[in-house]
């Protein structure tokens, strides 16, 4: 199955960051996130699911975002696009033509 994508389509500018685990002096570790890229890519907001905790409304969105294929997009990432954070949940590749990377994320609405 081919698939069909208009590149030109991808106007937004992302980061790819990579948790990196830093020593807290305790035995333990915090996580640092580190920007390992810049990107082209389009979002596409697909579902929206509204949960009480703590007595307050909060949601998840999901989406799905399209990118160029590279190497190095895997589940545990995130993309940043200004306040945004988009967390990597599964990445595939949609044709297996190692044209474009699909990536299904979840935004924490805030």
């Amino acid at each position: 199955m081919v698939v069909f994508f208009d590149p030109g389509l991808m106007t937004a500018r992302l980061d790819l960051e990579a948790p990196q685990a830093m020593p807290d002096r305790q035995g333990g570790a915090t996580v640092a996130w580190e920007v390992t890229a810049t990107l082209w890519a389009r979002i596409e907001p697909l579902s929206v699911v509204v949960a009480e905790q703590a007595a307050a409304e909060a949601g998840t969105i999901s989406h799905r975002i399209w990118t160029r294929f590279r190497d190095g997009i895997s589940a545990g990432q995130r993309f940043r696009k200004g306040g945004r954070i988009f967390l990597v949940k599964l990445v595939r590749d949609p044709d297996e033509t190692r044209r474009y990377l699909v990536c299904q994320c979840e935004e924490e609405a805030r």
